[in-house]
């Protein structure tokens, strides 16, 4: 993060020679007024120049990729990351070699570090952002997984005419199961249990 301190004959002349320095915009930082400085007599004597620091925000989603990228190094794995941006939401694309390392049985390390880079990302509270870690096209993989089971266990339910529990899952990939059966009219889904054993529960 890089910060500039500048002076100028007034408050503002002396906050534009610090963004022209940083060659960034006003929104993009963080502004300390040292001295407001004073006109003086006659607009010369006695003048007192204003002088003011000025800071750079931290970027949340540069900071919790650095992030990612330092706890993946922790677990001996090195990545790339893609990081795309829609309105409040960033996906963070992990590619790499020993990838599975990250992903773990059934997305559970995964599905951890992702919770680890929503606190992150959500540190500073200025925005509100929701995040999605993936890695090597997984979540792809898993939600078509996740699909054809909610289909698979609906059609159970139906055939016993009796309940079914599936096994317990993050909350993100219960609503992929709720979605692929909202349409039903056999059956209905709920989530029961508590975290982190809440799971989903198909019944005719």
């Amino acid at each position: 993060m890089r910060e500039i301190t500048a002076s100028g004959s007034t408050v503002e002349e002396a906050v534009q020679s610090a963004l022209q320095q940083l060659n960034t915009t006003e929104d993009r930082v963080e502004i300390e007024v040292i001295d407001e400085g004073k006109k003086g007599i006659l607009g010369l004597i006695g003048a007192k120049r204003a002088i003011v620091k000025v800071s750079e925000k931290k970027d949340p989603i540069k900071e919790t990729e650095n992030f990612l990228k330092e706890v993946t190094k922790n677990m001996n794995v090195d990545v790339e990351i893609k990081t795309t941006i829609e309105d409040n939401h960033v996906t963070f694309e992990m590619g790499g070699e020993n990838i599975a390392i990250l992903i773990g049985k059934r997305g559970q390390t995964l599905n951890a570090l992702q919770y680890l880079a929503h606190l992150a990302i959500n540190k500073q509270k200025e925005i509100y952002y929701t995040v999605t870690l993936d890695a090597e096209g997984y979540r792809g993989r898993r939600r078509e997984t996740l699909v054809s089971l909610a289909h698979k266990m609906a059609d159970k339910a139906k055939r016993l005419n009796k309940k079914v529990a599936l096994e317990p899952m993050p909350a993100f990939e219960r609503k992929i199961i709720h979605n692929a059966l909202q349409d039903s009219t056999e059956i209905t889904t709920y989530s029961d249990g508590q975290e982190p054993h809440r799971h989903i529960v198909i019944k005719p």
